[in-house]
């Protein structure tokens, strides 16, 4: 194994949350090192988001109003301190990215142009080209940090484990560039993985982001929070690819209804009927598809010859799979896309292990409860992602690190079974016999091919399922459709490799 010494913060990821860590790291000072498996803009959720950021941006809103929306959207379960931290910063966020070049959308009098999306009671969501605002966002955030000297890129490096002292401080990282191993020492680690998406057979997110991130910290014996939480979009294009593309919520915004295969509301004739939360729009369309009777989002209306130029993205998307939205209703259907759960990590990043900070997808700091709140993950990315970069700069490192043990690779045929396991049996609908199966093929899988940290991050999120047995947020159980008095979190530390137990 090749071992190098950076002296600064590692940052794992490369996407709005790491690399927004990775400028304000730099302003304070310090020297950084940024590695990413595949080139920036490349293969992170960021790139991917289409509806925008939220913030209170006019003078209908306020950051009080949208931390109330949000902790409404959480079903009991969002961390006030937390919420209000994030958006009271909404509207310097916002003006942070554009003063790095993102180019939101701009009224005549050069205020943001807002939207609205479901949950939401005003329009707050600022937006770029329609629905191009991640990959707009996040080019400006990847210039800014090409421009910076004192930050240092690797494209082509994926995590493999993290490196601790004799405290449990976590000193480094392992990743693998190439057929190499190389073990970076640091002054701390900064996760910003993404999410699971990956690990389901039906998801509108970058199928290679598998919650490796999320266990692997979870082995350094980090507090996973709320690991059960899945959001599932209700309206992922069904034209048979993977990842799936996405048909922004912002649609229905616009006044797109969901109708079945007759033609008939989804979720009643009400002008905002289809703009209830995530978790309740994507059960309707989950029950009109397992009936029988289809479900298709139909903007012939709402949008019709105007999609071209607002929503370009969606449109590219129909038209490439042979589907013209201005004239044919969009088939579509509930897939992951967002994970409310990770692993448990304060407004700056700090997880409950010294040395390791999360931001992003993988972290769970409590702004999104069971069930996040529609174009709140880019305003948290950028804003607890700036946050955590000040916080690390500030690291000094600990003792030499001890023997790293590496994770292997789950390979294709095992991770496709996994996938189609993971959406038959902990998506949008579950119950105990789905969640059973599905952890004893876990069981099977580990058997034959190892302690993966995909395997992990998958039995993390099946064995809190099975264990909550109530319905709230994201997370249906058939089986205990019924929401308890009492909102309590999933809180989860590793007893030992493959084994859980509940976190004192």
């Amino acid at each position: 194994m090749n071992r190098t010494r950076h002296d600064g913060p590692l940052i794992v990821g490369g996407g709005l949350a790491g690399l927004s860590a990775a400028l304000e790291a730099a302003r304070a000072g310090a020297k950084v090192l940024v590695v990413t498996p595949e080139p920036l803009l490349n293969a992170c959720s960021s790139a991917w988001a289409q509806g925008g950021m939220a913030a209170a941006l006019t003078a209908a809103d306020s950051a009080e109003l949208h931390a109330k929306d949000t902790e409404a959207a959480g079903a009991g379960l969002v961390k006030p301190d937390a919420t209000r931290a994030l958006t009271a910063a909404g509207r310097e966020t916002v003006e942070w990215l554009a003063a790095l070049g993102a180019p939101f959308d701009r009224d005549a009098e050069g205020g943001f142009v807002v939207s609205l999306e479901a949950a939401h009671s005003v329009a707050r969501v600022a937006r770029v080209g329609g629905d191009g605002a991640g990959r707009a966002i996040l080019s400006a955030v990847v210039a800014a940090v090409r421009a910076e000297k004192l930050i240092e890129v690797w494209d082509d490096a994926r995590l493999k484990g993290l490196a601790q002292d004799e405290d449990g401080r976590v000193v480094g990282a392992v990743v693998a560039r190439g057929d190499r191993l190389v073990e970076i020492t640091a002054t701390a680690v900064v996760l910003a993985t993404g999410g699971a998406g990956g690990l389901f057979a039906a998801t509108t997110t970058p199928a290679a982001l598998k919650g490796e991130g999320l266990a692997l910290a979870a082995r350094a014996g980090a507090e996973i929070l709320d690991p059960e939480f899945v959001q599932f979009h209700p309206t992922a294009i069904d034209v048979g690819l993977d990842p799936a593309p996405l048909a922004t919520e912002a649609l229905r915004g616009e006044g797109a209804r969901l109708i079945d295969g007759a033609g008939q509301f989804l979720l009643g004739a009400e002008d905002d009927a289809d703009l209830k939360p995530r978790d309740v729009v994507a059960r309707a369309v989950h029950a009109a598809r397992s009936d029988g009777r289809g479900a298709y989002l139909d903007a012939r209306t709402a949008i019709g010859e105007a999609f071209p130029h607002e929503f370009p993205a969606v449109f590219a998307a129909c038209m490439r799979s042979g589907l013209d939205p201005r004239v044919s209703p969009i088939p579509v259907m509930a897939a992951c896309h967002y994970h409310m759960g990770g692993i448990a990590a304060d407004a700056d990043g700090r997880t409950t292990v010294a040395g390791l900070y999360a931001v992003g997808e993988c972290a769970a700091t409590g702004v999104h409860g069971a069930n996040r709140l529609a174009s709140n993950s880019l305003l948290e990315a950028a804003t607890f992602g700036r946050r955590a970069g000040a916080a690390v700069a500030g690291e000094t490192g600990g003792g030499r690190p001890l023997p790293v043990v590496v994770s292997p690779d789950l390979p294709e045929a095992a991770m496709a079974d996994l996938r189609t396991a993971m959406t038959a049996h902990a998506g949008v609908v579950r119950d105990a016999n789905g969640l059973l199966n599905l952890i004893a093929l876990i069981d099977q899988l580990e058997s034959r091919h190892g302690a993966t940290a995909s395997l992990l991050a998958a039995r993390l999120i099946a064995q809190a399922a099975l264990d909550r047995r109530e319905s709230r947020g994201g997370h249906y159980r058939a089986d205990y459709p019924q929401t308890d008095t009492a909102a309590e979190h999933t809180r989860i530390r590793l007893a030992q490799p493959a084994t859980l137990e509940a976190a004192e």
